[in-house]
């Protein structure tokens, strides 16, 4: 039912332009009346509005000077950027908003796809590059052209890729359609396999992506769920997860987060809660905005209850949470994927639990969240059913920042695993999710088993292999985390 809802509402999205704008009844709005809103917004939100000289209070008392200033720019997107505080380093996260309907939907995990994520590697000094898959989406052009994790890509749209012509090949990778070329290895030589062409759709997917139980891990229980996204609309089945290891009665829990770029503040509690039942009602977080909002300074706790939401952020209604309370320690399996509302989770748990034990890659280093601001000055840019409706411009500025119950905020850097695995330098031999062999997830295992983490497989890693940058450049919303509008926060 959520999907067929969201259907409806991708096909009505209105997608417009920029310069001047026109509504359903031929109304244009100027650059300027947008880019107004967009100093506003800024200036009374921004977490680092005190810092950023463009943003002082006292830009706006002279008009006619303000006038020219905001005039600078065409590109409402334009001149959102130019107010970005030291933009990727301070701020590498605030992005703007060409449509807060289609905004909306990408929170929640429905956008046009083809159901995949990959990792680029360098796999020899000759500059010879392959892409393999880290996931396939239920139900997408991918599954359905029986594309699994692990498969290796080495030409798209016929280009074999190497170090020269990656940087203007790897873009066409995200085209709606795109034909991908596979290979087999052996002994680092690649063999062609075939070509399978894919055309993107539009797909509503289920962060709650695969949850297995191992029954005799030294004597133990162990619980696993790979959660690929903290979206509202699926609360219910992240909830239903849990029911499921509770009724297992497990001894012990790993939580994948490796393509988990985070998302929603308050569903990142309600996961916490589930993990812990130890930590009664206790403060999971604190976030703490700037001086002209200090009033929404507040508190997250663990809970006994959680919100239903639809595909529209809609509250549908509420469920009592399925609490473990067998656990003592939490294992995590991370990657520089693993961001925001993800890593909030490991710093709210870790002054509760005996062991947060991270396994995998240092995390991206995300401690600060946003909210979405419509130009809507009367409610101060929050109410997004009384936008101006010239235009659908939004924005998602940095507004807040996150501690542990503890005031410890400090992983700008990512968190450092406690065991580090590189799963790229097995790109030879990607396992499937849930498989025991799966060389990051063996890592978990053998650490339960008490054994030395051994990273031999069935295939030896090859002696070369070099991590090549890869990313959607249209997902910008990948490594986030924002207050839901439906959420009370303490």
């Amino acid at each position: 039912m959520k999907f067929i809802k969201a259907l409806i509402l991708v096909f009505t999205i209105s997608f417009l332009v920029t310069g001047c704008y026109e509504d359903s009844d031929d109304k244009q709005i100027s650059s300027n009346e947008i880019n107004d809103f967009v100093w506003k917004g800024m200036n009374s939100w921004y977490n680092w509005q005190s810092q950023a000289p463009n943003l002082s209070d006292t830009k706006d008392d002279n008009t006619s000077e303000y006038q020219v200033f905001i005039n600078q720019y065409n590109n409402p997107s334009d001149f959102f950027n130019s107010l970005i505080f030291q933009p990727n380093v301070t701020d590498r996260f605030s992005w703007f908003i060409e449509d807060y309907n289609e905004q909306q939907l990408e929170f929640q995990g429905i956008s046009k796809s083809h159901g995949l994520k990959y990792k680029s590697v360098q796999i020899n000094t000759n500059g010879d590059i392959i892409i393999y898959v880290r996931y396939v989406a239920d139900n997408s052009p991918a599954s359905d052209a029986n594309i699994k994790r692990g498969d290796i890509i080495n030409a798209i749209n016929g280009t074999v890729l190497n170090t020269s012509n990656f940087s203007n090949v790897v873009n066409s990778l995200f085209d709606d359609t795109v034909t991908l070329s596979f290979v087999s290895e052996n002994g680092g030589v690649l063999t062609p396999l075939q070509s399978k062409t894919i055309i993107a759709t539009v797909l509503s997917e289920n962060p709650v992506y695969l949850k297995k139980v191992f029954n005799n891990i030294n004597g133990k229980k162990v619980g696993y769920l790979v959660y690929n996204g903290f979206r509202t609309a699926y609360n219910d089945e992240l909830n239903e997860a849990f029911s499921f290891f509770k009724g297992e009665n497990i001894d012990e829990f790993i939580l994948d987060l490796r393509l988990n770029g985070g998302g929603s503040v308050g569903t990142s509690a309600y996961l916490s809660s589930m993990v812990y039942a130890n930590a009664g009602t206790s403060k999971f977080a604190d976030l703490k905005f700037n001086s002209k909002h200090s009033n929404r300074d507040g508190s997250y706790f663990f809970e006994n209850t959680l919100n239903v939401f639809d595909i529209n952020d809609k509250k549908t209604g509420e469920q009592t949470i399925n609490r473990l309370s067998t656990l003592n320690r939490l294992y995590v399996l991370t990657s520089n994927s693993t961001a925001s509302a993800s890593e909030m989770v490991i710093n709210g748990l870790k002054p509760y639990m005996n062991t947060v034990k991270i396994i995998g890659t240092t995390t991206y280093g995300k401690n600060v969240g946003s909210i979405t601001l419509y130009d809507s000055p009367r409610t101060d840019f929050q109410d997004q059913s009384s936008a101006n409706p010239r235009h659908t411009y939004a924005m998602q500025p940095i507004v807040f920042q996150i501690f542990n119950k503890n005031g410890e905020s400090d992983y700008t850097q990512g968190f450092i695993p406690d065991i580090e695995v590189n799963e790229y330098e097995f790109w030879n031999n990607i396992l499937a999710f849930g498989d025991e062999n799966e060389v990051v997830l063996k890592a978990a295992l053998d650490d339960i088993r008490g054994f030395t983490t051994k990273m031999n497989t069935s295939k030896k890693q090859q002696p070369f292999a070099k991590k090549i940058e890869l990313t959607a450049p249209d997902k910008k919303f990948e490594y986030e985390m924002y207050i839901d509008k439906q959420f009370f926060v303490k």
